[in-house]
This record gives C-alpha cells, sequence and structure tokens, in this order.
C-alpha cells in the first residue's frame, strides 16, 4: 500500500501542515489499525480514503485520525487527499468527500490551486472563560463557541504581535474545549497579503500546536468578514511553518482555498 506525505496549505515543501494519505482498495479496516497508523505517521493527521460506487452523492469516503483519535472535520488532510487523487490520476475533476460532517467537496484550480466546500462553523459569542488568559497567555478580548464540526474556543487578541507571541500551557489549555482554542487578531499590515493572523492549539486530540488547520478557518472566514466587512479574505496562520489559507464566505459554506506539495512517497509494510 503506497502511503504519502503531502505539506497542504503551501507551495513549497517543508511549510504548511504535512497530512499522512493512505489510498485503501476496500472499505475501512478496523479502527484500532486506523489509530496505528496515524500514530506511525505522527503528524496532526493522517487521511485514509477509498472509492465509492457510482452514481452516489460521493465519489470517495474519507476519513481523519490523529495520532490518538478520530476527529470530526480536517481541512487540510482533505486538501491533501484531494491533491494526491487529483495528482495521481486516481480522480478527475471536482471530488466529492463522503465524511462524518457531510459531503465535502474539493474542486481543482487551472492555477493548480484547490478549493475546499466546508459548511460554516456557527458562532456564538460566550463570556470569556476564568482562567483562559492564564493559560493562554494573553487577554482576549473576545470569545466565540465554533459549534460541534470545529469544536474549538475561538478568541480574539488585541492585536498580531500578541497572537505571534503565544507560548501557552497546552495542558491547561484543554479545560476550555472539546478540542483546543483557536487564538487570532486583525492583520497589523494588510499588505503583507494577508487580512488576520492565527495559531491553533489542540491538546486535547494530541495536538499541542498544529501548523495550519482547515477547519479553524469555518469560524475565522464569517468573524473577520463580519468585522472587516469582506466576505473574500485570506488568513495567515502563523506557526512555526506558517500557511496561508484564502477563505471566501458563501452563506452556510465557507470555502478554503490554498496548494499542496507532495513530500514523500513510500510503501506501507504493516
Amino acid at each position: 500500500m503506497r502511503i504519502r506525505i503531502v505539506d497542504a496549505f503551501t507551495d513549497r515543501p517543508f511549510a504548511g501542515n504535512p497530512a499522512g494519505v493512505l489510498l485503501l482498495d476496500d472499505d475501512f479496516p478496523d479502527d484500532d489499525w486506523l489509530r496505528d497508523v496515524a500514530m506511525e505517521v505522527n503528524h496532526a493527521e493522517t487521511a485514509f480514503a477509498h472509492r465509492l460506487p457510482e452514481g452516489g452523492e460521493a465519489d470517495w469516503a474519507l476519513r481523519w485520525f490523529t495520532p490518538v483519535t478520530e476527529v470530526a472535520m480536517c481541512g487540510h488532510a482533505t486538501l491533501a487527499m484531494a491533491h494526491v487523487l487529483l495528482t495521481t490520476g486516481a480522480h478527475e475533476g471536482p471530488v466529492r468527500f463522503a465524511t462524518r460532517s457531510g459531503v465535502l467537496i474539493a474542486t481543482p484550480a487551472a492555477d493548480g490551486s484547490l478549493t475546499l466546500d466546508f459548511p460554516t462553523a456557527p458562532l456564538t459569542r460566550t463570556a470569556i472563560p476564568a482562567g483562559v488568559a492564564g493559560a493562554l497567555g494573553a487577554e482576549p478580548v473576545a470569545a466565540f463557541d465554533t459549534g460541534p464540526n470545529v469544536g474549538d474556543l475561538l478568541v480574539e487578541l488585541a492585536d498580531e504581535k500578541t497572537v505571534r507571541g503565544l507560548s501557552p500551557d497546552h495542558r491547561a489549555l484543554g479545560a476550555y474545549s472539546a478540542r483546543g482554542i483557536i487564538a487570532t487578531a486583525r492583520a497589523e499590515d494588510p499588505a503583507r497579503g494577508y487580512d488576520y493572523v492565527s495559531r491553533c492549539f489542540f491538546p486535547n486530540v494530541g495536538i499541542d500546536e498544529d501548523p495550519v488547520t482547515g477547519s479553524a478557518h469555518t469560524a475565522l472566514a464569517p468573524h473577520w468578514s463580519a468585522r472587516l466587512g469582506r466576505d473574500d479574505l485570506t488568513g495567515l496562520q502563523a506557526s512555526r511553518r506558517t500557511g496561508l489559507v484564502r477563505t471566501a464566505l458563501r452563506g452556510e459554506r465557507t470555502w478554503l482555498t490554498g496548494r499542496a506539495v507532495t513530500v514523500i512517497k513510500g510503501e506501507l509494510r504493516a
């Protein structure tokens, strides 16, 4: 079985967010095997997919696992999977994935980018939890619940410098949401090519800091579109690897556009 490592939301190797990608010949193996493979790959997510019969609402069944658990939605590993399907000739044109979050579509463009059609996260403003400032290392100016698919607490901070300078207590952050914390702020200088910055910390699924998080941008897009008065924006996830996500708010759906690069091809022998 071929296994690949793909860097997503970047146009160059060793940046963006790496994901393991496996195309299965048949239905999904048992969950223990899927978790073991994801733990062996040891990236934020590993994506597993198998082809579905023709004529249905989706072309491929898709699941995502962190090194410790299955997740309900993952943007960068979906981008990575679509990249592999299209660049290997396993699929042509838009790819429809059947997932725990419904049918998700990845559409290729002539310039080599891919656009994911994901559900927009339902943001609900909430009180800033007591203690979150200490765990995060900065005082939020606002907090939002992101709903069941994303499962994070989104906190807006004062400025880009504060987001970039965070050094949180990862274990303490796990008390505030199902998955973790999205920290964000308006870009200091939009002329640099992005409108807002973010960092994502997910201790409850075994990821202290995720390099680039597509699913988080389904919450960041409606938040910043409302604040900035534009539906089409670009977010920079300011992790060490960094990555750009173009977001387009389309009501109940959010389009996430980025690129991907295959960096490793190998053979899974287990």
